[in-house]
């Protein structure tokens, strides 16, 4: 037995790419309720596809994963005057 939607909603369908209306009290195809995720549409509070959280599994994997490099932002170019500004050709 299935979860039953405790109001109407519109989901798009992945397949055909059309709006469809699901009704307060039906209990909609497995493909369609996973795209309501919305706990308050359901009569249980929970949406077709919530599932216990899984445990974290035990151990260190921190000490097997790199780190990514930080990215420092481009620096800006100085205020003073510069060759293009003073008018000269550079002679």
């Amino acid at each position: 037995m299935g979860a039953r939607l405790a109001a109407t909603v519109y989901v798009t369908d992945p397949d055909t790419h059309q709006t469809v209306r699901l009704d307060q009290g039906s209990e909609p195809e497995a493909r369609l309720a996973a795209l309501v995720t919305n706990p308050a549409a359901w009569e249980d509070g929970k949406t077709a596809t919530t599932t216990p959280a899984e445990p974290e599994p035990e151990g260190d994997d921190d000490a097997d994963t790199k780190q990514a490099a930080r990215k420092t932002a481009a620096k800006k170019p100085a205020r003073g005057r510069t060759t293009a500004a003073e008018g000269t050709s550079g002679q």
